[in-house]
């Protein structure tokens, strides 16, 4: 199936933007671990100042493509940074334009210098990924920014400290399969693992018994090395027969 070009910009037309309220009603789905996806992005771009990173989740929030690039200066119109996503997301990952409904969701990180809240060239982005969503077959995502203060998702009000701009490291904690107690389930007291220590099973010896069994043997092997080399064998000493 051929791909259609990138549409022209036409003439004369106003800068396509979306302002933060009308994005809020969008109703655009919100992200189950946001700091993972984040951290995602960035463990796997390391992204500077001036830098967009497009990422394409499965529906259980995995990553599945994802591309970098470097906006230019001076830009902020949303029919040109739709051009750019869609030639992005068209590198990395097939379209899904044959399903009715989609399936997979294009999530924008937008690395820059100063705050995190929401500016003009912010509105244009929005714009954009939500253009470039519908043509490429893909739900329209989060919009995040990451500055200096760390990352914030636009339009919900969450975000975090960590990953930054510029952080060499994160405090990212992966996730694992061990089962954690449930609430308000203790665990033994002291005296409960104190008499879960002393019971044995059976055949098992006392900690008294070995103690003994190892100074019977110790008596046994000095008794050995103290005999004469020719001293005859009924003089040795007895050892028990089992």
């Amino acid at each position: 199936m051929p791909v259609p070009s990138l549409p022209a910009e036409p003439t004369g037309s106003p800068p396509r933007a979306v302002g933060p309220q009308e994005w809020s009603a969008a109703n655009v789905p919100l992200l189950g671990n946001p700091r993972e996806v984040v951290t995602g992005l960035y463990e796997r771009h390391r992204p500077a100042a001036g830098t967009v990173v497009v990422g394409v989740l499965d529906p259980d929030e995995r990553l599945r493509a994802s591309a970098s690039f470097t906006r230019r200066a001076g830009e902020s119109d949303g029919w040109v940074f739709r051009n750019t996503l869609l030639a992005q997301l068209r590198r990395v990952i097939p379209h899904d334009l044959r399903r009715r409904t989609p399936v997979r969701t294009a999530v924008l990180l937008h690395c820059r210098e100063g705050e995190s809240r929401w500016t003009v060239e912010d509105g244009a982005w929005m714009w954009g990924l939500r253009d470039a969503c519908t043509l490429h077959g893909l739900r329209c995502g989060a919009y995040v920014t990451l500055t200096g203060a760390g990352w914030q998702v636009l339009g919900e009000g969450r975000g975090g400290r960590h990953p930054q701009l510029g952080s060499r490291t994160t405090l990212f904690v992966p996730r694992t399969d061990k089962v954690s107690p449930l609430p308000g389930q203790l665990g033994p007291l002291p005296e409960q693992r104190a008499g879960r220590t002393e019971r044995f099973g059976t055949g098992t010896e006392r900690p008294e018994q070995r103690t003994g069994r190892a100074e019977s043997l110790t008596e046994r092997a000095a008794g050995l090395l103290s005999r004469p080399i020719d001293a005859p064998r009924e003089q040795w000493p007895r050892t028990a027969v089992r």
